[in-house]
C-alpha cells in the first residue's frame, strides 16, 4: 500500500481553516478505457457517508511531487453512499495526476478533501439544456445528463485524440463531437453557428479558462440565456496546472 507523504503548502493550510474535511480514498479496481482515459475504483473511506452525493460532485485529491503536495479536482463517478465506494475517470496527458494514476494498483491511497462543491439541477426545470465540454468534464456531463433524465439537452464534446470520440455518453444520442483546434477557438466558432433563441434553457460549460469564458459570452449574446442560468467553470488551464 503507497500512501503520499509531503506538505499541502498554504493551499492546504487554508482549505483546513475553511473546514474541510480530509479522507483516504484506497484503490480497488481499474478499467483502460481508452489509450487516454482510465476509470479507477475507490472505497471512499467513509467520505460518502458522510457527504451526501449531489450532481457533478467533485472534490480535491492530492498528489505528490517530490516534498510537496498539489490538489487536483476530480468529479465523482457513480457514488453509491451505502457501499461508500466511487470510480474516478483520468483524462490522461503530463501531469501529476495522470502520472499517478497510470500506475495505481489496488491496495494504492490518496488524500481527498471535500470543500467548495455545489450545484444543484435548476428547478422549476428549464426548456432545456446546453451542455459544453471535453473529455476533462465528461464526468461532470454524464453525471449532469443522469440527473436531468429525459430533458431535451444539446452537447458539444470537444475531443483531443480520435479515441476521445469512442468514450461513453450518458446520451450519446445527443452529442456533437469536434476536434480540438486552434486552442479551443473551433469549438467557440461551431457552438456560435448553431445559435438558436435559448432564454428559456439552462447552459453549463467547462472546458479550459479562455474557452470556457468565450463559450459563456456565446451562451449569454447569440443564444440569449442569462448569466443567472448558465454554471461555467474551468477544469483547467492551457500549458499550466490547475490548483
Amino acid at each position: 500500500m503507497i500512501q503520499q507523504t509531503g506538505s499541502r503548502g498554504l493551499g492546504g493550510a487554508v482549505l483546513k481553516l475553511l473546514g474541510a474535511s480530509d479522507y483516504w480514498l484506497t484503490v480497488t479496481g481499474r478499467w483502460e478505457i481508452s489509450p487516454h482515459y482510465v476509470r479507477l475504483s475507490f472505497d471512499a473511506g467513509g467520505m460518502l457517508r458522510a457527504h451526501r452525493p449531489h450532481p457533478t460532485m467533485w472534490v480535491r485529491m492530492w498528489f505528490a511531487d517530490e516534498d510537496r503536495l498539489h490538489q487536483r479536482a476530480y468529479t465523482l463517478v457513480d457514488p453509491d453512499p451505502a457501499t461508500d465506494t466511487v470510480d474516478i475517470e483520468f483524462a490522461l496527458h503530463d501531469g501529476l495526476a495522470s502520472q499517478w494514476a497510470r500506475t495505481a494498483r489496488s491496495g494504492d491511497t490518496l488524500a481527498a478533501t471535500v470543500l467548495g462543491s455545489k450545484f444543484t439541477v435548476p428547478d422549476p426545470p428549464p426548456a432545456g439544456y446546453l451542455i459544453i465540454g471535453d473529455t476533462a468534464s465528461l464526468p461532470a456531463i454524464n453525471s449532469l445528463l443522469n440527473a436531468i433524465g429525459d430533458a431535451p439537452a444539446q452537447v458539444f464534446l470537444e475531443a483531443g485524440y480520435d479515441d476521445d470520440r469512442r468514450l461513453p455518453v450518458a446520451r450519446g444520442r445527443d452529442v456533437s463531437w469536434l476536434d480540438r483546434a486552434d486552442d479551443g477557438d473551433a469549438l467557440v466558432a461551431h457552438v456560435r453557428a448553431r445559435a438558436f433563441d435559448a432564454r428559456d434553457h439552462f447552459g453549463w460549460v467547462a472546458c479550459d479558462s479562455r474557452t470556457t469564458r468565450a463559450l459563456t459570452r456565446v451562451l449569454q449574446n447569440d443564444y440569449g440565456i442569462p448569466r443567472k442560468s448558465i454554471a461555467a467553470r474551468a477544469y483547467w488551464m492551457v500549458g499550466r496546472s490547475m490548483e
